[in-house]
């Protein structure tokens, strides 16, 4: 087995700039840290090219029959090209999925889809999509300023749901477009004078939610196409909620 111990190693570089989005796009690889993340993309069959592991990980003595290649690293470069304080000290590289040239002809529309128009924390897009999976969406878009799908914190924030739905990044005004064709309606979110309160919704089997901004809510473009307005009735004396609170709120009441 290899070992790889020093921080200027080639492959130790080409791996910490698996933290860029083109770093990813470069190698057509994307880094899962821990080994929840990498057992959940080994139950889904997610091509994985290399298993990094410290040798304290590697004296627990893992399964390693699923893995085509397996290199031990050091604790030092462990840390370095983790993007959490503490990583656990498994690594996988896994190959990035090639882009399907219509992103939106094999989706699956007989149940809701969540939008996120350019929600940028990491901890709020992975809390979505673990929400989304819990309460039964087939999927989620990734729409113009929303984080990367593969972005180590995103995905270390997903915490293993992004293999159990569809999540895609696109043009969400296309894939509006796309929904409304079909008949489905599209919620948006948002307080203003013709917006309803989530539960007077009546929401059909098959819908899309949008999120915004955590700060600037959805973009006016996006407004303009919605079928309908939602807010949550505060009753204390909160300004506003967190916009993955939100959302959870949201998603739960309307697919009830």
């Amino acid at each position: 087995m290899e070992k790889i111990n020093s921080l200027q190693n080639a492959h130790v570089k080409a791996w910490k700039k698996l933290q860029t989005k083109k770093g990813r796009h470069q190698q057509g690889l994307y880094l899962l840290d821990g080994w929840h993340l990498v057992n959940e993309a080994v139950k889904a069959k997610v091509s994985i090219k290399t298993l990094l592991l410290t040798e304290k990980q590697l004296a627990t003595k893992p399964d390693l029959t699923h893995f085509p290649d397996v290199i031990e690293i050091s604790e030092e470069v462990a840390s370095h090209i983790s993007a959490t304080v503490t990583p656990q000290g498994v690594f996988a590289l896994a190959l990035l999925p090639k882009p399907a040239a219509d992103p939106l002809a094999q989706l699956d529309l007989s149940r809701p889809w969540l939008l996120l128009d350019n929600v940028q924390d990491p901890g709020n897009i992975g809390t979505m999509v673990r929400t989304a999976d819990a309460a039964g969406f087939a999927g989620v878009a990734f729409g113009t300023g929303t984080g990367d799908i593969h972005q180590p914190k995103v995905e270390r924030a997903m915490q293993g749901s992004q293999f159990h739905l569809q999540l895609i990044s696109t043009d969400l005004a296309a894939l509006v477009t796309q929904m409304k064709a079909q008949g489905l309606p599209i919620y948006g979110s948002e307080l203003n004078p013709q917006a309803a309160a989530y539960l007077d919704v009546d929401a059909p089997v098959s819908f899309g939610l949008i999120m915004g901004n955590e700060g600037n809510g959805m973009s006016a473009a996006l407004l303009a196409q919605t079928t309908k307005n939602l807010y949550i009735p505060i009753k204390g004396r909160a300004e506003s909620l967190n916009v993955a609170i939100a959302a959870g709120i949201l998603m739960f009441g309307l697919n009830r």
